[in-house]
């Protein structure tokens, strides 16, 4: 790849790229796994006076849905979007030299979403509100992140990209978690006392979110530079015509192919766990919010050990056997979650939160930095080859998801939904087995 030695490891623009992750991460945590999944199954569910659930059901354009399967198919339906979008707007801004333009629309995009989050309450009338701004919030956070990761390869060197693509999931670890500690005593305790409804506290974190996500943001936008161009192309669908040069070189270029066929897989399930996790343990095992959001807020300060220590293992073993130990860990996870849904333990719930903090960060990191380390040489339109590896994962959630939503809303319940993310697992570590790269070791391959 060609590299700016103006920007090259520089610090400080390290750590202005890095805080975008501080930024955007608020979203992943608070809206997608954390505090939104349990206000959401709160209000869409129905329970007599025990406590014992009369309905999980919801209606919408007249079609009935089990809650969860509903807000599954919404972020697969975004995750689609996303798909057809990145390589027309990647195109565009590899062109002209304008991706931190599209880093911002996407940006206050999501931001705006999660801020209409506050008009969804328990009323049904109100649930296409909260639908279509999860829809919105879900496209704004996944399509800026083409953007945010293709200026990875800019800032830093092969050498050092797994450790800058590490901090800067430290760095979304700890915003997010910082937000999320945050909401949390305003909900349990500050609002009590200002008389306000924990619905309406709930609410106002969602607005909090935003505020936090466009007030980080700018740290990035003000002090990140990017590569100007002066030609541009003559239209938006040229951006296929990019996407199809980057398809070429990838079928030609066996270590990518072999790669992103094995991401792909593992994606499928990485994905769908972090986003079904909360489900999970308030729909399933019934934990509420008082043990759910703590055990959340842990796997968070987990995840920025975890993501260190796969640095530190790719390092020694090379990025391969690294990527290959996560994905042994999550098919035990996957494993484990069936036996817990099963026997309904709560030890166990904990335990596998546990290990799913440590490999998530891991995994999430060092997936971004070694398709960035194989990128072809004299590269200079990263946009685009992320833009492909952005459609890769997309097109992985969009099945992940669907997959885990059919076989729920069929089957008995979610318990089965997670063996076929196993399944995703092995596929994915079979794959990866025959991938041989010099540029993913530090020492000599093993």
């Amino acid at each position: 790849m060609i590299k700016h030695t103006n920007n090259l490891n520089n610090p400080k623009t390290i750590k202005a790229w890095c805080m975008y992750d501080w930024a955007n991460s608020v979203y992943n945590l608070v809206i997608s796994s954390a505090i939104f999944p349990i206000y959401y199954t709160a209000v869409t569910t129905q329970k007599d006076i025990t406590g014992k659930v009369i309905s999980d059901t919801v209606t919408i354009f007249g079609t009935q849905f089990k809650n969860t399967v509903l807000t599954n198919y919404t972020l697969s339906l975004s995750f689609l979007i996303v798909c057809f979008l990145s390589p027309i707007l990647s195109g565009i801004a590899d062109t002209k030299g304008n991706k931190k333009a599209f880093l911002k629309f996407f940006c206050y995009l999501g931001a705006s979403a999660c801020a209409g989050l506050f008009f969804f309450t328990n009323n049904p009338e109100s649930l296409i509100i909260g639908i279509v701004c999860i829809f919105f919030a879900s496209l704004g956070f996944w399509s800026s992140l083409v953007f945010y990761n293709s200026f990875l390869p800019e800032i830093t060197d092969s050498e050092n990209m797994d450790k800058v693509s590490a901090k800067g999931f430290s760095y979304g670890y700890i915003g997010s978690s910082t937000l999320l500690i945050i909401c949390l005593i305003f909900i349990q305790l500050l609002a009590e006392q200002m008389g306000i409804k924990p619905d309406l506290a709930t609410r106002i974190c969602f607005v909090l979110v935003s505020l936090w996500w466009i007030f980080f943001a700018q740290i990035l936008f003000k002090n990140v530079p990017e590569i100007k161009k002066t030609h541009v192309k003559k239209s938006v669908w040229s951006g296929f015509h990019e996407l199809r040069k980057v398809f070429k070189q990838v079928i030609e270029n066996k270590s990518i192919k072999i790669y992103l066929t094995s991401f792909f897989f593992y994606s499928m399930g990485v994905q769908t766990i972090m986003l079904v996790a909360a489900y999970f343990g308030s729909k399933l095992l019934g934990l509420p919010s008082g043990k759910l959001i703590p055990v959340i807020l842990v796997i968070q300060f987990v995840g920025i050990a975890g993501s260190y220590l796969f640095s530190f293992i790719s390092k020694k073993l090379g990025n391969k056997n690294a990527i290959s130990i996560a994905l042994v860990i999550w098919i035990v996870i996957c494993l484990g979650a069936y036996y817990v849904a099963e026997l309904k333990t709560e030890i166990g719930f904990y335990i596998l939160a546990f290990m799913v903090g440590t490999v998530m960060g891991g995994i999430q990191s060092l997936s971004r930095s070694t398709f960035s380390k194989l990128i072809p040489e004299n590269t200079i339109d990263t946009a685009s080859f992320f833009s492909f590896y952005d459609i890769t994962e997309k097109l992985s959630m969009v099945i992940g998801l669907f997959i885990f939503a059919f076989v729920e809303q069929h089957s008995s319940g979610m318990q089965n939904s997670v063996i076929a993310l196993a399944i995703f697992f092995i596929i994915g570590f079979v794959l990866l087995r025959p991938l041989k790269d010099k540029r993913l070791y530090y020492q000599h391959p093993i």
